[in-house]
């Protein structure tokens, strides 16, 4: 005979058992959640393209930031697994010893030196005298000292202002600088508001036209292959479909970033998203990282394992 505490015990137990096989199926369930850092730029719309091509299981939560450094500042604290930035970000935060590693390029081009309509400048030359707004420590600033030198000028023959890219182009209107070297969409407002005009776009130059990449934890590399394999999958089938569909870059940077279409439409031609990494953009990112030293922005070289393109190789040979 069964007594009332035996029943008890063994119906606890059941419901436990048959409770068991719900709760792995919800943990089974739960996805895997990759946290990406990206700019409020239109050279850095490959992310919110990612979901299209999430595989099932996997949530990409892409996280914006304002400027280059907080978002590598992001991937080195582990606040977010990945994340898009310029080459400046992440060339400073190797040199200075931070365990940023460089896996993939995420956009080419995407800069611009502007004036107002108004003024003489023409020419890299006629900014001396100017007041030129330029965000420190980033890729656009290196690019223009380098053009500034092969013009014969340095940075003490203009005023720089420091003006996040965001703010640019609104400075030029107010009359606040006579010039600026901003990141898309800032040059394609200016142009298409009649505000700016142009005074070159900057490629001119041993560096090409590398500017922003992809970038993770050194740790990540070493401890989550699988992720970073996943990860970079997902930004390259996102990174061609919007490279391939002009239309639908514009659209989704005027959703995402508020910007008009008019504008964005002169911006995405100056627009080249890839996400390949080979020996030439190599050789870029080394003389970039070259000129930072020459300019004092950094004190040594960033090592030799700064730039991992592992992962980039084996997709590209598959």
């Amino acid at each position: 005979m069964i007594d009332r505490r035996s029943l008890l015990a063994g119906l606890g137990t059941g419901l436990v058992a048959s409770s068991l096989p719900g709760r792995a199926a919800r943990a089974q369930a739960a996805p895997i959640v990759i946290r990406m850092a990206s700019l409020k730029l239109i050279h850095s719309i490959a992310p919110h393209f990612y979901e299209r091509f999430t595989p099932e299981g996997v949530r990409v939560e892409v996280i914006p930031f304002e400027s280059p450094t907080e978002g590598k500042n992001a991937v080195v604290t582990k606040s977010v697994d990945f994340g898009t930035f310029g080459l400046a970000a992440a060339t400073l935060g190797a040199a200075a010893g931070e365990p940023i590693v460089v896996i993939a390029s995420t956009c080419n081009r995407g800069m611009g030196v502007i004036a107002r309509k108004d003024s003489d400048i023409r020419t890299i030359k006629d900014l001396r005298g100017k007041r030129v707004a330029i965000w420190p420590g980033s890729t656009q600033e290196v690019f223009a000292l380098e053009r500034m030198r092969m013009e014969g000028l340095s940075v003490k023959d203009i005023t720089p202002v420091r003006i996040s890219f965001s703010e640019m182009h609104l400075a030029l209107a107010r009359g606040d600088v006579d010039a600026y070297v901003g990141a898309e969409p800032a040059p394609g407002v200016s142009l298409a508001s009649g505000v700016g005009q142009l005074v070159e776009y900057p490629y001119g130059t041993e560096m090409g036209s590398l500017n922003m990449v992809f970038g993770a934890h050194r740790d990540t590399l070493a401890e989550r292959p699988d992720l970073v394999r996943t990860m970079l999958e997902i930004h390259r089938k996102a990174t061609e479909f919007a490279a391939k569909d002009r239309e639908a870059m514009i659209a989704m940077a005027v959703a995402k970033l508020g910007q008009k279409r008019e504008a964005l439409a002169i911006s995405a031609p100056n627009v080249e998203l890839t996400w390949k990494l080979g020996p030439d953009e190599v050789r870029q990112a080394k003389t970039y990282a070259e000129r930072m030293l020459a300019l004092k922005q950094i004190k040594r070289l960033p090592e030799d394992g700064f730039i991992d393109t592992r992962f980039v190789d084996a997709m590209r040979d598959a």
